[in-house]
C-alpha cells in the first residue's frame, strides 16, 4: 500500500500532515474512540497487515479542501468541504460515525465554521452514513433519486459487512432534492450540482466549482480502483464521463483514491469499453457473467484494486444488452456472491 503522502499529485497542496496514528484493531489514540472493523470473516488468525492510514486533508484552492481516506477501497471514500470563513458546505460524509466525526473535527481544525450544508454525491452508505453527524444543524442536499434510494436501502452497509463497528448511524436522507441542476453559493464560491443521468447509481451528483475548476466526481471516478456499475448503468457511465470532460476541470476529486486531474477519465473510459466488449462476447457465447469474468484477461486493468467488481459490472452490462432500462434493480445476493467467488471465495473486506 502506498503511503498517503506519496499518492498526492502535483495538483495538490497538502495541509499539515495528520499527526494522529493510523487506526485499526487494537490501535489506541484520540481518534480511536470507535475502533474500525477489519471487515474480515471468521477464520484463522489474520496475518499481520499494515494498518489503514488515517484520512488527511488536502487544500485544493483557497477555502476548498478534499478529505482523502486511504487506501480508497471498499467503504473508504473521499469527502471534502468548501468554506468562505462564514459558511461551510461539505461534500459527502463517511461510512462510520468515528470517521464522520473525524471529518467534522478536521473541518473545525482548519478554522472553518460548522457546516450548514451537506451535499451527497449518491446514496451509498460510505458517502451518507455520516450525514447524521452533521444534521440537523446542516441541511442535507442530494438528487431526488439519492433520497429515494437511501430510504429504500436502509442500513445497506450493515447487510454486507455486519462486523464493522459503524457506531451510531442515524439514516439521514437529503431533505432538499433536485432533478437536473442546482446552483448553491458559499460566499462568492459558486457550487453547481449536476445530475449526469443514471451512471454509478440512479441518483449521482457531480459537484462542480467553475471558478476554481475543481470537480468532486463522487463514484463516477475511481482512481486506482475498479469502477462499480452494479446499481447504475454502463452506457450511462460512459455518458457521465462525457459530461465530466465537458466541464474542463483541472482538479478531480474522485469518490475513491487520491486527487488527480482529468487524465483519469481516459483509463476509466477504456475500462468501461472493455467491460462492454466482454459482455457482448460472453453473452454471445452463452456464458454467465461469472464465467465470462473468470475467463477474462484483465490486461492493463489487472493493476486496479477491487478487480472482483468486474463480475458485478458484467451483470449490469448483460441486462443492458437484453434491453433493460438503466438502473433497473439487480439481485444483490447474486452480484455480491459472484464477486466473492471471483475474489477467491473470500468476501470483500471493508476496512472502515
Amino acid at each position: 500500500m502506498d503511503d498517503a503522502t506519496e499518492r498526492r499529485t502535483a495538483a495538490q497542496k497538502p495541509a499539515a500532515p495528520p499527526a494522529a496514528p493510523a487506526t485499526g484493531a487494537g490501535v489506541a489514540g484520540p481518534d480511536a474512540t470507535e475502533p474500525p472493523g477489519t471487515g474480515t470473516s471468521a477464520g484463522p488468525p489474520p496475518t499481520a497487515e499494515p494498518p489503514v492510514p488515517e484520512p488527511y486533508l488536502t487544500e485544493l484552492a483557497a477555502g476548498v479542501h478534499a478529505f482523502i481516506q486511504p487506501d480508497g477501497g471498499w467503504c473508504l471514500n473521499n469527502a471534502g468541504f468548501v468554506t468562505d470563513g462564514d459558511a461551510t458546505l461539505v461534500v459527502d460524509t463517511a461510512a462510520t460515525e468515528r470517521r464522520a466525526r473525524l471529518l467534522r473535527r478536521r473541518i473545525a481544525e482548519s478554522g472553518a465554521p460548522a457546516p450548514r450544508t451537506v451535499v451527497n454525491t449518491h446514496h451509498h452508505g460510505d458517502h451518507t452514513y455520516g450525514n447524521g453527524v452533521f444534521a440537523p444543524e446542516a441541511t442535507i442536499i442530494g438528487h431526488a433519486s439519492c433520497r429515494r434510494e437511501l430510504l429504500a436501502a436502509g442500513h445497506q452497509l450493515h447487510a454486507v459487512w455486519p462486523e464493522v463497528a459503524y457506531g451510531d448511524i442515524r439514516l439521514t436522507p437529503p431533505e432538499v432534492t433536485y432533478t437536473d441542476e442546482l446552483t448553491l453559493h458559499v460566499g462568492d464560491t459558486e457550487v453547481r450540482l449536476i445530475h449526469p443521468g443514471v451512471a454509478h447509481t440512479t441518483g449521482d451528483t457531480i459537484v462542480w466549482l467553475p471558478r476554481e475548476r475543481i470537480v468532486f466526481a463522487g463514484d463516477l471516478v475511481f482512481h486506482g480502483g475498479t469502477p462499480f456499475l452494479f446499481m447504475g448503468s454502463l452506457a450511462g457511465s460512459l455518458r457521465a464521463l462525457r459530461t465530466l470532460r465537458a466541464l474542463d476541470a483541472v482538479t478531480v476529486v474522485p469518490g475513491h483514491g487520491p486527487v488527480t486531474g482529468p487524465e483519469v477519465y481516459d483509463g476509466i473510459e477504456d475500462y468501461l469499453r472493455f467491460v462492454g466488449r466482454l459482455a457482448e462476447e460472453g453473452r454471445a457465447a452463452g456464458r454467465t457473467p461469472l464465467e465470462t469474468a473468470q475467463e477474462a484477461d484483465l490486461g492493463p486493468f489487472a493493476e486496479l484494486a477491487e478487480s472482483e467488481r468486474l463480475v458485478a459490472n458484467l451483470h449490469r452490462a448483460y441486462v443492458e444488452l437484453d434491453g433493460a432500462a438503466p438502473g433497473v434493480p439487480l439481485d444483490p445476493v447474486a452480484g455480491f456472491g459472484d464477486m466473492a467467488v471471483l475474489n477467491g471465495g473470500v468476501p470483500m473486506a471493508c476496512h472502515a
